[in-house]
């Protein structure tokens, strides 16, 4: 049964979060929640959403929401701010404690954004947040960096797609780690055609730019594939290379 995670953009509606020369939190967090979900969805993970627009919860109703739904994990993205401009940058998870499941993914997290070019703060105690005490499941709380630093705004407009797989690549590698079953190895899919020819085109592109793709045939498609590893990290840190290359992707198990 695969897992399922409830998905908290944070702020929202007539609660715009930290605002900074009219850049608003509640539409950056909406932007990369929405982002994290596709791919969550992409590797098989049922994704739900406290807000998929412009709307508001407070923040209870939206613990509450998540308890109804019988979630597995609970992750709140919002961006950090400061009392002073361009003070502070970088990123940090938020954890009721830090014990358990959820400060591991609250780590793996704010590691993957550390390699996208992210100042990693680390993980904190916040026991008094209520989307992080209210909440039944693992509960985590990730701020996407500073809004009121030029650094951090940069950083997450250039790098958007990376952040967005960075934080999904946190929570898988995760979930991965807490299954505890052995695991065939993963590979990275770049296209699914049901014409051969289309596939051997892709295929011989990316193997001309030393992206070692294969095809493999099934269900009536042939698809593109890149690499055999053993782990998720091993084959995500391939996806972000074919990303960066701007090929579509998709990380599937063998």
């Amino acid at each position: 049964m695969p897992y399922s995670i409830m998905l908290d953009a944070g702020h929202g509606g007539r609660d715009p979060g930290a605002v900074y020369n009219g850049r608003q939190e509640k539409d950056d967090t909406l932007a990369l929640t929405l982002a994290i979900g596709e791919i969550l969805q992409n590797r098989g993970i049922d994704v739900e959403y406290t807000r998929t627009t412009d709307v508001y919860e407070s923040p209870y109703q939206k613990a509450m929401e998540a308890n109804a739904s019988g979630a597995d994990f609970f992750i709140s993205i919002h961006r950090n701010s400061y009392p002073t401009d361009n003070t502070v940058s970088g990123v940090e998870s938020l954890v009721y404690d830090k014990s358990g499941i959820k400060l591991e993914m609250a780590e793996n997290i704010d590691e993957a954004l550390e390699a996208v070019g992210f100042v990693n703060l680390g993980v904190k105690a916040r026991p008094g947040l209520v989307v992080l005490r209210r909440t039944k499941m693992p509960a985590v709380l990730v701020e996407a960096g500073f809004i009121n630093s030029d650094t951090d705004n940069q950083l997450f407009d250039d790098n958007f797609d990376d952040i967005a797989l960075a934080v999904a690549d946190g929570i898988l590698a995760t979930l991965d780690a807490d299954s505890g079953a052995p695991s065939s190895g993963y590979t990275v899919q770049t296209g699914a055609f049901r014409n051969r020819s289309n596939a051997e085109r892709l295929a011989g592109e990316l193997n001309g730019l030393d992206f070692p793709a294969g095809i493999a045939e099934g269900d009536g498609l042939y698809r593109v594939t890149v690499g055999a590893f053993p782990t998720l990290d091993e084959a995500a840190a391939m996806e972000r290379r074919l990303r960066q290359a701007g090929y579509q992707t998709v990380v599937i198990s063998r």
